[in-house]
């Protein structure tokens, strides 16, 4: 065989194996990037249903804060009507007394 025959064939084997080994390398490659994607679709969705769980959690609970704070507020009006009522019956006992009524004064229970 000539010489040229053999550079020939060499170099066409080189190129044969060397275009083999890097369409594996871009198979593998594509196949590595395929499941970084499938994963981080994964963890999207579960982070995704987390959240929505979350959401439903703290929408209930801010439902019932609410109505606790409107509970709270009714009594709050409740006591100032009885504090105001309390104050016109002891302003009339200390009417009755004559005594002036004492204020800025605070009991101290004990």
């Amino acid at each position: 065989m000539d010489m040229n025959n053999i550079y020939t064939v060499i170099g066409t084997a080189i190129t044969v194996l060397g275009g083999a080994s890097a369409w594996r390398f871009y198979e593998k490659r594509a196949e590595k990037r395929e499941k970084d994607e499938d994963f981080i679709k994964k963890d999207c969705r579960d982070r995704i249903t987390k959240l929505e769980a979350l959401l439903v959690s703290s929408s209930k609970e801010k439902d019932e804060l609410r109505k606790m704070v409107l509970d709270m507020t009714a009594k709050v009006a409740g006591l100032e009507v009885k504090v105001q009522f309390l104050e016109g019956e002891n302003l009339k006992l200390y009417a009755e007394l004559g005594k002036k009524p004492v204020r800025g004064k605070k009991l101290l229970n004990g």
